[in-house]
């Protein structure tokens, strides 16, 4: 039997169950008040809010490992305060409930130097590793050629979005969950040594984009971007069939294709700066 990929509903978290059950959030940016509050805009930490939200998944779930698909931590390229104090008992409390793996991202160097080597917690290479037979990397890399085996990936970094606009011109955006393939032209000119023609190497994946945990790092409207304004190189090269990407909300509506939403009057692109992120703090929160 295939893994089963299940969001949670109005969350933007996912459960992979194959031989075990694993959670999987993306893009937490613990530390961002920080960087807020040197741009002007002062927030209390909401780390604990953050733990307790991910700790009801677990209660409810009972997942045998956490995965965080990247991004653990917010500020680059220092370390602040906040991040120092606040991460370590992050990460050490989801261990004391289930293992704990890291797929790190761009925000996370060093992320290894901030919690207890002896705690359930494991980071692995920035490209990525398949865990009970799925793919996960972040997104800020190629992944590493041993996911393109798997039947399914799961990745993030863009913080994908849908903005819905009015008559008016007053708009929303709203989180959501992107589902398409590889564009294995794309692929076969970076992984030359690869052999398409055999599943054991290709096995053709279905990709899950994951919509960022944190609501204040900002995200990127899919409906109004080119490939050449999503972040990544296996987004920005091609490598991600975008128009043929099927788009779901949070609540589990779905949109339908990517090509036929950006169609429709009230998502429909209104400006050529449209596609870029909208956020909350500056453009490092990718």
């Amino acid at each position: 039997m295939p893994p089963e990929i299940t969001p949670i509903i109005e969350e933007p978290a996912l459960l992979v169950t194959n031989t075990e059950t694993s959670l999987v959030v993306a893009d937490i940016h613990l530390g961002i008040e920080w960087d807020l509050y040197r741009s002007g805009i002062n927030l209390p930490s909401q780390m604990k809010e953050r733990l307790d939200r991910i700790l009801g998944y677990i209660q409810v779930n009972s997942p045998d490992r956490v995965i965080l698909l990247g991004d653990v931590k917010h500020n680059v390229p220092q370390v602040s305060w906040q991040e120092k104090d606040e991460i370590p008992r992050f990460l050490e409390t989801l261990a004391e409930y289930a293992h704990v793996d890291i797929l790190p991202g761009n925000h996370d160097g060093g992320i290894e130097l901030l919690f207890n080597r002896q705690k359930d917690i494991r980071v692995h290479s920035a490209r990525g590793a398949v865990l009970d037979g799925v793919g996960y990397f972040h997104g800020h890399t190629w992944p590493a050629p041993e996911l393109l085996a798997a039947s399914h990936i799961v990745v993030a970094h863009n913080h994908p979005a849908v903005r819905f606009t009015d008559a008016f011109g007053y708009s929303i955006v709203e989180p959501s969950w992107i589902r398409t393939k590889f564009n294995a032209d794309i692929l076969k000119s970076r992984f030359g040594n690869l052999d398409f023609e055999n599943p054991a190497q290709w096995a053709d994946p279905e990709i899950f984009v994951m919509p960022a945990f944190n609501e204040l790092c900002g995200g990127v409207p899919f409906n109004e971007s080119t490939q050449e304004d999503l972040l990544g190189p296996i987004f920005s090269s091609g490598g991600i069939e975008l128009e043929n990407a099927e788009v779901y909300l949070l609540d589990g509506t779905r949109l339908g294709l990517l090509r036929n939403i950006r169609k429709l009057e009230h998502t429909r692109a209104r400006s050529r700066t449209a596609g870029r992120r909208y956020k909350s703090s500056e453009s490092s929160s990718a």
